[in-house]
């Protein structure tokens, strides 16, 4: 790996195209390094993911209403739109729009945590789109994702988008960008325009994940991947990008991050060197934010120890991020409110705490009821819950060596008594270095659980043939890269909109 030195520049410093950060994301992208074998099965499992959670939130309203609008732009050759028929096909951007955000609804998919946050696995439906619509093979489409996986994860490894309030999407865009460059074995300079458009225009706050949590939380990531491929369009057709993007005197560094002081280092393969980043990232086994992964395990295992009736206070110690982010630490009402959507309770520790340690088991649906979270037990156990910041779990949160990173935390369990329960978990269970960590027998396991009662048997049985094999399909293996609902089976949303 190569590291990069990222500062702003004045424009009359005329810094180089080639020194800059975009050209080294571009360079990266558009490396022709094979792709390496378990490298491309990780991919595979991460299209099985992306499909398993796609499947079970096809009835949700925000999913119902991203896929109306796609809907409303056929196209052909276009992609597939999960749900739909195979017949149908959509413009590729609108068809990443509403993939992306069947993907995202649930929040139910891979992670990687560094210097920031990130979904790599929201690379994936827009790479796949542009594949299936310019009617390429296996071989590109793992290259592409590959190339995605890398850029994302080395800019989130490198640049904290969050310490500024920046929506992690700043770093999506660039990233699927370079993927659909690398899948389509475009130019340096082409990618390099297309990274800087894209990063651009998904630039933005991160009050979509502060406060009274929307639906927009799904719609975000998919924002940003169709906005890398209308980005990739128009660089394809010669027109550039701000420049430099990232280093200019007006630039995200300067004017979005830590200004014009400010020094990033971001680390990137060198030429010639494998992409290997998504053998960093690690899935969920739980529908909710990664960092309450390891939570809701120990939840788990310490509830046979405690009696609920007499918990007098539950403190979580953890990290600056799980604190600031999903704790006590953010400050918000809406993370103790019973009425607050679901998409603010995936967002509470405090909530997931005390579901998780009531009912010893977590679900992607009957976690979240208003039932649930208004049940009066379940509110007095919740609001008996707080985080406080351990540096010690800070550090371990930023160790160098993955093997000793850690994003859990120690919760004490004081009860009436004054006893105190105490227990630690550092990684979830199913994390490369936990208990249970994933294989392609979880991946597929997660599937079939999630993909039940909604997508037929032998629709998720050729669906798992494809992806189990996906570096070897040909064009039309690619272009059968979906899942169709029974018909019938898809509700329309409730409202109408322009198209």
């Amino acid at each position: 790996m190569i590291t990069h030195r990222v500062r702003a520049h004045a424009s009359r410093e005329d810094l180089p195209r080639e020194a800059q950060l975009a050209w080294k994301l571009a360079e990266t992208a558009a490396d022709p390094v094979p792709v390496e074998r378990d490298v491309a099965e990780m991919i595979g499992n991460r299209v099985i993911d992306n499909a398993a959670v796609a499947a079970a939130s096809l009835a949700r309203g925000p999913v119902a209403a991203a896929r109306a609008q796609a809907q409303a732009h056929p196209y052909s050759p276009g992609a597939a739109v999960f749900g739909l028929p195979a017949a149908f096909r959509s413009s590729p951007e609108w068809a990443a729009w509403a993939n992306g955000v069947a993907v995202r609804e649930l929040d139910f998919h891979d992670t990687f945590l560094a210097a920031d946050y990130s979904h790599p696995g929201d690379n994936i439906p827009p790479v796949l789109a542009v594949a299936q619509h310019r009617g390429l093979d296996g071989r590109a489409l793992v290259r592409g994702i590959a190339a995605a996986y890398e850029v994302q994860v080395d800019l989130v490894r490198g640049i904290c988008l969050h310490e500024h309030r920046i929506d992690h999407i700043a770093h999506l865009g660039p990233s699927a960008a370079a993927g659909i460059g690398a899948l389509l074995g475009l130019p340096v300079d082409v990618v390099y325009q297309a990274i800087g458009q894209a990063l651009h225009t998904t630039t933005a706050t991160r009050q979509s994940r502060k406060g009274a949590i929307s639906s927009w939380k799904a719609f975000a990531p998919a924002f940003a991947g169709k906005a890398a491929i209308e980005a990739v369009d128009r660089a394809m057709r010669g027109e550039g990008a701000p420049s430099p993007i990232y280093e200019g005197e007006d630039g995200v560094v300067a004017r979005l991050l830590s200004g014009p002081g400010a020094v990033y280092e971001v680390p990137l393969p060198g030429r010639g060197e494998p992409k290997r980043a998504i053998l960093d990232t690690y899935t969920k086994e739980h529908s909710a934010e990664y960092q309450s992964q390891a939570l809701i395990d120990l939840a788990r295992r310490m509830a046979p120890r405690v009696d609920l009736a007499k918990v007098r206070e539950v403190v979580i110690h953890t990290s600056h991020h799980t604190h600031y982010v999903i704790g006590t630490g953010a400050q918000d009402p809406q993370k103790t409110d019973p009425d607050a959507s679901r998409e603010t309770l995936d967002h509470s520790i405090m909530y997931i705490f005390a579901v998780a340690l009531e009912d010893r088991a977590w679900h992607h649906e009957r976690s979240y009821t208003p039932e649930r979270a208004h049940r009066a037990s379940t509110v007095d156990l919740w609001r008996k819950v707080r985080t406080v910041e351990d540096p010690e779990w800070t550090a371990r949160y930023h160790d160098p060596d993955p093997a000793k990173r850690a994003f859990g935390g120690r919760v004490d369990i004081v009860l009436d008594d004054g006893t105190v329960v105490t227990d630690e978990l550092a990684v979830a269970d199913a994390h490369p270095a936990g208990a249970r960590p994933f294989g392609r027998e979880q991946y597929v396991a997660k599937f079939r659980t999630l993909a039940e009662s909604v997508i037929a048997d032998a629709e998720q049985d050729r669906f798992l043939d494809l992806a189990s094999r996906i570096g070897a399909l040909d064009a039309n293996g690619v272009r059968a890269l979906h899942l169709a609902a029974p018909a019938g089976a898809l509700v329309a949303p409730t409202a109408k909109g322009l198209f």
